[in-house]
C-alpha cells in the first residue's frame, strides 16, 4: 500500500524565485530583509522554505485575520509584511499549533516557522 499523497495548501501554489544558495538564505522584498538563516536551519515543506522563528524580523510582520486550515498541519496564521514603505497582505504565514502527526510527517517540530510567497524572494 502506497502512502497517501501530501495535501497541498491552495495558497502556496505560486512559484517563488529561489537562487542557488551556499551557506544561508534570506527572504527579502526589495532591499528589506525579512528573514535570514543558515540553510541547514531551514525546512522545505511542500516546496516552501520555512525559517525558524528566531531568524525572522517580527517587527516587519503584523498578524492578519485571514483564516486557513490545513488538514494535516492545522490552523494557519497569516501575516502582513511591511517592507519598502508598503504593506503586503498575507505574504507570510506559519502554523503556531501543529496537528498531531504533522511534526512526525516533516521530521521536525515546525510550529511557528515562517514561510513567504508572492513578492517575497529567496536569495543568498
Amino acid at each position: 500500500m502506497s502512502p497517501a499523497s501530501p495535501v497541498l495548501d491552495p495558497v502556496v501554489t505560486d512559484s517563488l524565485t529561489i537562487d542557488s544558495l551556499e551557506d544561508s538564505m534570506k527572504a527579502v522584498i526589495g532591499d528589506t530583509v525579512i528573514a535570514e538563516a543558515p540553510k541547514e536551519d531551514l525546512l522545505k515543506i511542500e516546496g516552501n522554505w520555512y525559517f525558524p522563528p528566531a531568524s525572522v524580523n517580527h517587527e516587519l510582520l503584523e498578524k492578519s485575520p485571514t483564516p486557513y486550515h490545513c488538514p494535516w498541519k492545522g490552523d494557519c496564521q497569516y501575516f502582513t509584511v511591511s517592507a519598502d514603505g508598503k504593506n503586503f497582505q498575507d505574504r507570510a504565514f506559519s502554523y503556531p499549533e501543529l496537528l498531531p502527526g504533522a511534526a512526525e510527517r516533516v521530521g521536525k517540530d515546525f510550529s511557528n516557522y515562517v514561510t513567504f510567497w508572492k513578492e517575497v524572494q529567496f536569495v543568498d
